[in-house]
């Protein structure tokens, strides 16, 4: 019998159509909600609702969520992107849901996002671009980028590629990473506490995960710390920095500028104090938007929803002891 698929992460609609006809071409049914955005956490139950699997976004699935009654159909969870933080992991397990992701393939991608970002901030070039789209001809003075000290907060896959980039242009690297890995000393990158990277750092990256731990990572306090010609880039998570402590120290001046592409609410609300801010850079969570790398991740989710469908196990499962659960919900014959 073929699943019934539901698809909420709205990349699939710009640069998931061939996934998407693959899912197909498996005999796969395919649902889409009616609303486009994030589903709510009211809309989700009803969509829901006899549901095999989701193609997912950002949406939160809690253990109250993998309690309810419409969600007993649920098989499998493959999300669009390397984040999971919006899943309750253990719960999942617990209940015998398969969490599948896909890593790797935005590291670059990101990374090439997140030095576009420290470039637009150290040479001012939005603000340039502003000021000739209000008929201005103002040329803005900015900083250096060569000869500068990056920061790294968290030095995985994405933040190595975000140090290839900096090294590229001649930057000093330090980095603060509870484990660092062999790579990232090879490469000549320094291992510091976070008071120590934010005191001597021109610009400071966040490239950490999400976790009961690093949420508020940067707060006031931090922010203090940092130079105030220093400039702070988030391509993350949004909960890993106090947005409320950031916007404080932009108006202040304690620091220069950021960059945030990651919100603790998103859709960023229209009323944030956060929108207007002259030395704030604000994108939409669109670091992993290339075409190129669309499509692959793209094509990754719904290769791992094909594979369970068919009896095998889908590659970069969050957590594989569930394949050993008495509650997993699908039967894997190929494991």
């Amino acid at each position: 019998m073929p699943w019934r698929v539901l698809i909420t992460a709205q990349a699939m609609s710009s640069a998931g159509h061939a996934a998407t006809a693959r899912l197909r071409e498996a005999g796969m049914e395919l649902i889409f909600p009616i609303r486009p955005g994030t589903p709510t956490p009211q809309e989700l139950p009803g969509l829901l609702e006899g549901v095999d699997a989701v193609l997912a976004s950002v949406e939160k699935y809690t253990e109250e969520v993998f309690s309810l009654p419409q969600s007993q159909s649920l098989k499998l969870i493959s999300r669009w992107g390397v984040g999971y933080d919006s899943i309750d992991i253990p719960a999942a397990t617990r209940s015998g849901v398969l969490v599948a992701y896909t890593p790797r393939l935005l590291d670059e991608t990101v990374a090439d996002y997140a030095f576009s970002l420290l470039c637009a901030l150290a040479r001012r070039v939005y603000v340039g671009h502003l000021e000739m789209t209000q008929g201005n001809w103002i040329p803005t003075w900015g900083h250096n980028i060569h000869e500068k000290t990056l920061g790294l907060i968290g030095c995985g896959r994405i933040g190595m590629a975000m140090a290839r980039r900096g090294i590229g242009f001649g930057m000093r690297l330090i980095a603060y990473d509870p484990k660092p890995s062999p790579e990232a000393i090879r490469a000549g990158i320094e291992f510091v506490p976070l008071d120590q990277l934010l005191s001597e750092s021109h610009f400071v990256s966040i490239h950490a995960a999400l976790t009961p731990q690093t949420r508020g990572l940067v707060g006031a306090d931090q922010l203090r710390r940092m130079k105030p010609n220093a400039y702070l880039i988030n391509t993350s998570r949004g909960p890993l920095v106090d947005e409320v402590a950031l916007g404080k120290a932009l108006t202040e001046g304690v620091i220069a500028g950021a960059a945030l592409d990651v919100f603790a609410t998103e859709p960023l609300p229209k009323e944030s104090p956060l929108r207007g801010l002259p030395n704030l850079l604000l994108t939409p969570h669109q670091a992993s938007f290339t075409r190129e790398t669309g499509a692959a991740v793209s094509e990754a989710a719904a290769q791992a929803i094909i594979d369970a469908f068919n009896g095998k196990r889908p590659k970069c499962l969050v957590d594989e002891s569930v394949l050993n659960s008495p509650s997993i919900r699908t039967l894997l014959t190929l494991i």
